[in-house]
């Protein structure tokens, strides 16, 4: 994958050569795990989604401890039953599994769809006060350094405290 961005990297500039040349090219860069980090309501976000977190596990803990009950009963009763009441039980228990692991998925799903509703308004804020920084600097190309993309930036400069200024961070 790198080396796919490495190569469509190369060859924009390969292709645009002659017309970079002719402009002015002013390079940024930015950490964006880093700004992400003091971004205001962050904090929030992240503590509403731990308590949902511990809302989905205090649900599932009880089905588990449901299942194990029903479990045990049915081990030590199940001398005393009929076929048909053993069958019965053992279904019952299999569709609790069940039902746990569909919960299990739906829970994760949720907790996904949950974090990027919570973070979006986080990350449009961060990625505009970028935008703006690099217009009203004239910046002509803003490179994250935190997705480690980024190998060399001798002449880039760092756009951490004007993006900071931006936020009133």
């Amino acid at each position: 994958m790198k080396k796919i961005f490495v190569l469509a990297f190369v060859s924009v500039f390969a292709f645009c050569g002659t017309a970079l040349a002719q402009k002015n090219v002013k390079l940024g860069h930015i950490n964006s795990t880093e700004l992400m980090q003091i971004m205001p309501g962050r904090d929030t976000a992240q503590n509403t989604l731990q308590a949902e977190v511990a809302e989905l596990e205090t649900t599932l803990k009880a089905m588990q401890s449901e299942m194990e009950q029903r479990y045990n009963e049915y081990m030590e009763k199940q001398n005393g039953w009929t076929d048909l009441i053993k069958q019965t039980k053992q279904r019952e228990i299999q569709d609790m599994g069940a039902r746990i692991e569909e919960f299990q998925r739906n829970a994760q799903t949720q907790l996904q769809e949950r974090e990027q509703e919570l973070l979006k308004p986080i990350i449009d804020r961060a990625k505009k006060a970028i935008e703006d920084v690099a217009k009203e600097e004239g910046f002509t190309y803003i490179f994250d350094a935190g997705t480690g993309a980024l190998l060399y930036y001798q002449d880039s400069e760092d756009i951490m405290p004007k993006v900071k200024k931006k936020l009133g961070l």
